[in-house]
């Protein structure tokens, strides 16, 4: 029996240790700037931008570049993000081809990494505006779309703050898990005035069970944990959708070993 008790404290510990680093991951988590920043509502005086900025063009980049693609450089944890993402990813394009409208129409990709949902997004015909924090994982997804000859998507470097323009569809995938409560908020707002029709959102759900693997986690500081990890209350992400005028028609749960992502599909009204 104690063997037993002290395999699920150590289950659980490990699997903290992944939640947190997924925080630091998801470039396909994280949107934002890698230039002059604009004012705007969303204030980017905070370190996280920061942060996130620095990690995703530096020491980041390489690992989760390699996550985000079909390299064998990788270890179990990354092997399992890779799976969740693609996971999420997955469910989105499939809601998308079920519509069967996507063709011509028009999609900004808020925080797009290294192209995981705006290249397949582009490949089924939509006008893609993507954009990254990470100058060097917008340059990454420019040269992979390129590598596929695909020309109806544009790749930039720019924070989610200061993205502009009127779209058919915003996605956000894997990027609040950089924004504080404080400004998540904010960030759904924003993301609602860029949206004709739809936005389609993914964040680290706040739940009893992922606040205590974060917590444990934290206990256990190391290299990869450079930025800061953020879970949001659910019924907050609902309520900010509807402020912004938008109604939730579809959702998934994803969850891995260490991976952990809420996905909304809010219409608007």
């Amino acid at each position: 029996k104690t063997s037993c008790t002290k395999s699920a404290i150590m289950k659980a510990s490990i699997a903290a240790l992944a939640l947190a680093s997924v925080a630091v991951s998801v470039e396909g988590f994280a949107p934002q700037p890698s230039r002059v920043s604009m004012p705007s509502a969303l204030s980017s005086s905070n370190d996280d931008i920061t942060e996130v900025r620095e990690y995703f063009n530096n020491e980041g980049f390489s690992r989760w570049n390699k996550i985000y693609s079909e390299s064998d450089e990788v270890n179990s944890v990354q092997l399992d993000i890779r799976t969740g993402h693609d996971q999420t990813i997955q469910k989105i394009l499939n809601w998308i081809d079920d519509d069967g409208d996507i063709k011509g129409k028009t999609v900004c990709d808020c925080g797009c990494g290294v192209g995981s949902l705006a290249i397949p997004l582009a490949q089924m015909g939509a006008k893609i505006s993507a954009s990254d924090i990470s100058d060097a994982m917008s340059k990454e997804a420019g040269r992979r779309a390129k590598s596929m000859g695909i020309r109806n998507a544009k790749f930039y470097t720019s924070d989610l703050e200061s993205v502009k323009g009127k779209y058919n569809t915003v996605t956000c995938v894997d990027v609040a898990i950089h924004y504080p409560s404080e400004k998540m908020g904010e960030m759904i707002q924003h993301l609602g005035s860029l949206a004709d029709d739809r936005v389609i959102i993914s964040f680290a759900p706040k739940t009893w069970y992922y606040v205590g693997l974060k917590k444990i986690g934290e206990l256990f500081p190391g290299p990869s944990k450079t930025t800061r990890a953020y879970l949001h209350e659910e019924s907050f992400v609902r309520d900010e959708l509807a402020k912004a005028g938008f109604k939730i028609e579809r959702q998934e749960m994803t969850g891995t070993n260490f991976y952990f992502s809420r996905l909304f599909e809010a219409k608007r009204v």
